[in-house]
């Protein structure tokens, strides 16, 4: 069930939500994002202190603070530009074929390493494919070229149903308008485009023939219809529904934007792909988003719903994405929002990401000099914002309210900018900095290096009532505090630090409060 964030009454605290300030700020941005790098190469490990190996000292508030990061302008991806690059593609004839699909280069994942098998059992025969190989067509010209309900069936209410994958060919264009296409699941339908696909005011779901509905989720391993966009192509969602689709198979997850493996762009030598999803709902899906070496990639103002394992997961060496105005709602398993695996120079704005399986937001593996900016994130059951192993990053202005654990955690990560942030209500600290030895987990340390060390800069904001307290660190390289409202603690002692933080606490509170300075606190030496 949906829990608007504005009716939080966890311990009766409303009148607390309204004093800390929920509503959203408005940031007046003015620089580009310059964050210090990471002061570690990936191969050295940070040396670790006691607490009497720090030192504090009280620094100007220019030290710490820093003008607002510059937003890029979201509302540049709309109906009228997805439009304009329609009418940019070139107006030929298109020409349909259903041909095996042996030597088609979008359908290779699906047909190596003995996965051709799950479409000769679905297809009862060699396995072909739809393939729209030039012109720029629409549904109607694709049904009409297939001219066979065997493959390619319309329905008594006006859709369609596929029962073969759709493939868009390199150099033509497929434009679904208006339309409501099923993709059959018993017969193994799915999309890849490997092309240009513009998806406008439309319905896309995975279809059980039999049942006579939807293909919704059984289990992970079941075979259910999906979406990908390969190396080169460009894609165009807008103002339409995806749903019921995908299961755990590389690049089957539901809706993938994902470049060739390094074999196969060896000889196809495909630029990056692309994608804009605007104004669409995502629902039912294995992973509701999912990318791989993507770039340009915007995912502004969509739904996503209820989907399986992510809401939101770009992936693996995607860069310049843009995640804005999205609602992001009951993903059963894991996130709502993840980027991971050196997904770099990204943003992620203005999200609402809310009562999710675990997370609200998450960084993870690497993943760095992105901007979280601007979202609320509430009633999540796990943290509403994790840094994992993810250096560099700037988290500004965004909203954490009564989430069963930290309001964000801060993991392994150096060089985080905390800043104008409100956690409140949390089941765990409004700020967690954490050291953790990950050798006992099956991680590949040289694809997903990292290193034990903690280093951020809190300034600004509220870190109210949040139940183990408003702030923790361990052990960090440094820590930089300035004009942090801490007030309203939940335990019966007041606020309490522990660590190096509790060892100064009447330092701290005495340069924040009675002297509104800023602090900083690290290591005076080097120990073994």
């Amino acid at each position: 069930m949906r829990h608007p964030w504005f009716e939080i009454s966890r311990m009766g605290l409303l009148a607390l939500a309204a004093v800390v300030g929920l509503l959203p700020a408005v940031a007046d941005a003015r620089a580009d994002l310059d964050l210090a790098p990471s002061q570690f190469a990936p191969s050295e490990t940070a040396p670790q202190f006691e607490t009497n190996d720090y030192g504090i000292e009280q620094v100007s508030a220019e030290a710490l603070t820093r003008p607002d990061p510059e937003l890029p302008d979201v509302s540049k991806y709309n109906g009228e530009a997805v439009e304009q690059r329609l009418a940019q593609r070139p107006s030929e004839a298109p020409n349909v074929s259903v041909e095996r699909i042996a030597g088609v280069s979008a359908l290779g994942d699906f047909v190596d390493e003995g996965r051709a098998r799950e479409w000769v059992i679905r297809q009862f025969s060699h396995p072909q494919a739809i393939l729209v190989n030039s012109g720029k067509a629409t549904l109607d010209d694709v049904y009409e070229q297939v001219n066979d309900a065997r493959y390619m069936e319309r329905n008594d209410d006006g859709s369609y149903i596929i029962r073969l994958p759709l493939v868009v060919r390199p150099g033509a264009t497929l434009e679904i308008r208006d339309q409501t296409l099923r993709l059959s699941e018993e017969r193994g339908a799915f999309i890849a485009n490997d092309s240009w696909l513009f998806v406008i005011d439309s319905t896309i779901v995975g279809w059980r023939e039999q049942a006579k509905g939807p293909a919704t989720y059984q289990e992970k391993s079941s075979f259910r219809p999906f979406f990908v966009g390969w190396g080169g192509s460009e894609t165009f969602v807008l103002g339409s529904e995806f749903a019921h689709l995908g299961y755990n198979q590389s690049k089957s997850y539901g809706f993938s934007i994902a470049q060739y493996s390094k074999y196969d762009n060896a000889k196809l030598k495909r630029s990056a792909p692309h994608a804009w999803l605007v104004d669409s709902t995502f629902r039912d899906i294995y992973y509701g988003f999912y990318c791989y070496e993507a770039e340009d990639v915007a995912i502004v103002n969509n739904v996503y719903e209820d989907n399986i394992v992510y809401g939101i997961d770009p992936h693996d060496y995607s860069s310049n994405l843009l995640i804005a105005g999205n609602d992001v709602y009951g993903t059963k398993e894991k996130h709502g929002i993840i980027i991971s695996r050196q997904v770099n120079d990204s943003w992620i704005l203005d999200n609402h990401s809310h009562d999710n399986g675990l997370s609200g937001i998450v960084l993870d593996r690497q993943s760095r000099n992105n901007v979280v900016a601007n979202n609320v994130v509430h009633d999540n059951q796990g943290d509403g914002i994790g840094l994992y192993e993810s250096p560099d990053n700037l988290l500004w202005g965004n909203r954490l309210i009564n989430n069963l654990r930290n309001g964000i955690r801060v993991r392994n990560s150096t060089d985080v900018g905390v800043y104008h942030n409100i956690a409140a209500l949390n089941g765990t600290f409004g700020v967690l900095g954490q050291i953790k030895d990950l050798s006992a987990t099956d991680r590949d340390f040289e694809e997903d290096f990292y290193h034990q060390a903690v280093s951020m800069t809190v300034v600004g904001g509220k870190l109210a009532a949040n139940a183990s307290g408003p702030l923790s660190i361990d052990n960090p390289l440094y820590i930089g505090l300035y004009d942090v409202d801490m007030r309203f603690p939940r335990s019966d002692v007041g606020i309490h630090f522990d660590g190096v933080l509790g060892h100064y606490q009447t330092e701290i509170f005495d340069a924040l409060l009675n002297q509104q300075r800023a602090v900083r606190l690290q290591p005076t030496a080097t120990t073994d």
